[in-house]
C-alpha cells in the first residue's frame, strides 16, 4: 500500500511540474509575434497611440533577416538594421513572451538616429527562432554570446558592440555580462531588469495570490524536467558581481509588474553601475514617460565607454 500512495504521489507531483512548465516556460507560436498586442490596464492606455505610431515607423523601416545556431543546436533568427559601415553595433534582446520590434520600436531607431547599427534578437522559443522553452536568462544568456561571435565574424574584429535589453531581455545581458564576452562589447545597457528568475517568479505568483513558497519548487521540477534548466544556475545579481564591462539600469518606478528595488538590489551588488530611475513609468515604459532623459542617458552612457 505504501509502494502505491507513494508512486500516486510521485505522478501527482510530475503532473503539477509539466502544468506550470507549461504554464511559465512553454511558448508557442501566438500573440507574441503581433506587433500591436499592446499592455493592458489603465497604466499603459494613456500612451498606446504613441506606442502604436512608433510600431509603425519601426515596421516601415528595411531589414535584413539574419540567423545563427545557439549553443545547443537551435535556429536563432534576428533582424539586421544597417546604418553605415564602421558604426556601433547595439544588439537588442526583448521581454517575456514579447518580441524586439515592439519592445525597442522606440529605441532601436533612437539607436539607428544617433548612427548605430541595431541587430534585433528573436530569443529562443519567441518570434522566428526555434525552441518552445523560455529559460528566463539561463539558456538566453549563452545565446547572447553567441550573437556577439556572430556579429564580430561578420563585421570585423573592431565592431564596438553595445547590449541592450528590456524586462527579461535586461536580466538576459545582464546574466551575460559575467560570461566571457568578447572584447568588443564594451557596455550593457538593461532596462527594467529583475533581479533573478526566482524572484520574479515568486514576486508574480503572489501577486496572483497564489502560494509562491509551494509553487516554485514545483516550477523548479518543471524547469529541469520538461525545460532541461536550472532555474537557480544564473541572477543577475550574482552575474554583475563579475561584470567585465560597465552597466547601466533605467526603471520605472511605477512598475508593478518588476518592482523596482529589483533593480536597486542589481545595483547594490556592483557599485560601479550607474542606475537611473523614472517617476510614474510603468514596466517597459520609461522611454515612453521621459524620451528626452531616456536618450540623454543612453547618450552620456555611451560616451564613457
Amino acid at each position: 500500500m505504501i509502494y502505491i500512495i507513494i508512486t500516486i504521489i510521485v505522478v501527482l507531483i510530475l503532473i503539477a511540474a509539466f502544468i506550470t512548465y507549461k504554464m511559465a516556460f512553454y511558448s508557442p507560436v501566438g500573440k507574441q509575434n503581433d506587433l500591436y498586442n499592446l499592455p493592458s490596464g489603465s497604466q499603459y492606455l494613456p500612451y498606446n497611440e504613441i506606442m502604436k505610431s512608433m510600431i509603425d515607423n519601426i515596421a516601415s523601416i528595411e531589414y535584413e533577416e539574419v540567423e545563427i545556431k545557439s549553443f545547443d543546436g537551435l535556429k536563432l533568427k534576428g533582424k539586421y538594421y544597417h546604418v553605415c559601415d564602421g558604426a556601433p553595433l547595439a544588439i537588442c534582446f526583448h521581454g517575456y513572451r514579447s518580441n524586439a520590434v515592439r519592445d525597442f520600436s522606440g529605441g532601436a531607431v533612437s539607436l539607428m538616429n544617433s548612427s548605430h547599427n541595431v541587430l534585433l534578437v528573436d530569443e529562443r522559443g519567441q518570434g522566428e527562432s526555434q525552441g518552445h522553452t523560455i529559460t528566463f536568462g539561463i539558456k538566453e544568456r549563452k545565446d547572447c554570446l553567441k550573437w556577439c561571435e556572430y556579429s564580430i565574424e561578420r563585421f570585423g574584429k573592431d565592431t564596438k558592440i553595445i547590449l541592450y535589453g528590456i524586462s527579461m531581455g535586461g536580466a538576459t545581458v545582464l546574466m551575460a555580462s559575467e560570461l566571457d564576452l568578447p572584447k568588443n562589447v564594451v557596455g550593457i545597457a538593461a532596462d527594467c531588469p529583475y533581479s533573478s528568475p526566482k524572484e520574479i517568479i515568486c514576486h508574480v505568483l503572489k501577486h496572483m495570490k497564489l502560494p509562491a513558497t509551494l509553487l516554485y519548487p514545483i516550477l523548479w521540477l518543471g524547469a529541469l524536467i520538461f525545460g532541461g534548466f536550472m532555474l537557480n544556475s544564473a541572477t543577475a545579481v550574482d552575474a554583475v558581481k563579475n561584470a567585465k564591462v560597465p552597466i547601466m539600469i533605467i526603471h520605472g518606478e511605477a512598475d508593478k509588474f518588476v518592482p523596482c528595488d529589483m533593480s536597486r538590489k542589481i545595483y547594490a551588488a556592483n557599485n560601479k553601475i550607474k542606475l537611473y530611475t523614472f517617476k510614474n513609468a510603468a514596466h517597459g515604459m520609461s522611454y515612453v514617460v521621459d524620451k528626452q532623459r531616456y536618450e540623454s542617458l543612453i547618450s552620456e552612457f555611451e560616451k564613457e565607454l
